[in-house]
């Protein structure tokens, strides 16, 4: 049976997980119910990725690794990626995940030239948003939560850009008609994204950044969260597709 797998990249700052969790418990707490067996694979610590036949889709969670780390796993992780695709299989990368899935396309990735990018930010959805499966249903503008020092700086050619802002020209992309990219948390929720904030605060001090602005600047996202749902609900609707299609073969 196939299955809707987490890829967990990275684990989250020690004091967070303890009040929260780890990004692998939001990522499933944010697909929801969906009728699709859901399994955690730890591609960091060296898990071993499932095969290509057996997942319904795939998420790939953030991390506070860098892509440009080239770690083994990573690399690994990247290799599989494009197997994915090329399987037209469903992918949701996240932060990290996106970043991943972008340079396992033919894009690029590096750290952003205008510096970290943290907090409760607005992004604007493009006009291809308009005929997206997860995308058409959100509003032109929406608040996310962001956390990144790295960034694609190129998109893969055949990339479709979905979303952007004044910091990060490349936050959301599409590629064929099933595999997502987007540089925002819509897993995180407002004390996530604070916990972030206090977590980093040395960080972005040293850099001039005003925390107690930072932090009254949180808020939480809802609309961004319905991605994750959303993007669930695709998988379980494909697969049933997949099922029924199958089915009336073997009546034929």
């Amino acid at each position: 049976m196939k299955k809707l797998y987490i890829i967990k990249t990275g684990t989250t700052f020690p004091y967070t997980e303890k009040k929260f969790g780890d990004f692998d418990r939001w990522t499933a707490m944010g697909l929801g119910s969906v009728d699709v067996k859901v399994a955690i694979v730890d591609a960091e610590h060296g898990a071993s990725l499932p095969p290509e036949d057996k997942c319904a889709g795939v998420v790939i969670t953030g991390s506070h690794a860098m892509v440009t780390d080239n770690a083994p796993w990573s690399i690994k992780l990247e290799r599989w990626l494009a197997l994915l695709l090329k399987a037209s299989t469903p992918v949701f990368g996240i932060c990290y995940g996106h970043q991943l899935l972008a340079r396992a396309a033919g894009g690029c990735v590096d750290f952003h030239p205008l510096g970290k990018e943290i907090g409760t930010v607005s992004v604007q959805l493009l006009p291809a948003c308009s005929e997206d499966p997860i995308f058409k249903s959100l509003p032109k503008s929406l608040p996310v939560h962001v956390t990144h020092s790295q960034t694609v700086l190129e998109l893969p050619r055949a990339a479709i850009r979905l979303a952007n802002n004044g910091h990060e020209p490349n936050h959301a992309f599409r590629l064929g008609n099933c595999a997502w990219g987007v540089q925002f948390h819509p897993e995180y929720s407002a004390g996530i994204m604070r916990s972030y904030i206090q977590e980093q605060s040395g960080e972005l001090e040293s850099a001039g950044v005003d925390i107690l602005q930072l932090l009254n600047a949180v808020s939480e996202t809802p609309v961004a969260a319905q991605l994750l749902k959303q993007f669930g609900n695709f998988v379980q609707s494909r697969l049933v597709g997949i099922h029924e299609k199958s089915y009336k073969v073997r009546q034929g």
